[in-house]
């Protein structure tokens, strides 16, 4: 019991260290990608020892793991009328992804990384399907509209945090819901 209790002390003073190590994680992996992004870099906005980094962390690939846990957080969709399904879906996603790193940081790396793009894709099979499938008159249909869903939303996010295309940057993101909504509505609900 002493030694979980010194561990458990440890825990707590090492958790600034670790929430700062963290943050310069998230904004290097976005910024860089997984490639590009290094320890050292991650350390020094961090402002800490490497050493820090790994005894905290264990690896890059451990941290990067950690920085880049998202979660959907996609509402029931069963309890909204079913002609706003696809504004509300984009909405919610758009609404996401303004305020978390999470998924811009996995969208960069996920086309050069494959364990980003498993992670990537697990997400959207984990978090994603089960929602459409909760709607789906059809069970077969259930893989082709949350993958078509999937491409959609990953193409926008791609477009508007990871290439900065004009056009699509420019678009508050209620004018950008609008566009995509009748796109997702199809996909969720509409005849194939």
């Amino acid at each position: 019991m002493l030694a979980y209790n010194r561990w458990m002390a440890f825990t707590d003073r090492s958790r600034p260290a670790r929430e700062a190590i963290l943050r310069a994680a998230r904004a290097r992996f976005a910024a860089e990608g997984y490639d590009r992004t290094t320890v050292r870099g991650i350390a020094a906005d961090a402002g800490i020892d490497p050493s820090m980094v790994m005894r905290y962390f264990g690896s890059k690939r451990q941290l990067f793991a950690l920085a880049t846990e998202f979660d959907l957080q996609l509402p029931d969709l069963t309890g909204i009328p079913r002609d706003e399904l696809g504004r509300r879906v984009a909405e919610h996603l758009l609404k996401r992804w303004e305020n978390d790193d999470g998924l811009k940081i996995l969208l960069r790396t996920a086309v050069t990384d494959e364990d980003a793009a498993d992670r990537m894709r697990s997400i959207f099979a984990q978090q994603l399907a089960p929602r459409v499938a909760a709607l789906a008159d059809d069970p077969a249909t259930v893989p082709t509209r949350a993958g078509l869903i999937a491409a959609q939303a990953l193409g926008v996010a791609l477009t508007r945090y990871v290439l900065c295309l004009p056009p699509v940057v420019a678009l508050a993101p209620s004018e950008l819901a609008a566009w995509l909504a009748p796109s997702f509505q199809r996909y969720l609900v509409g005849s194939l």
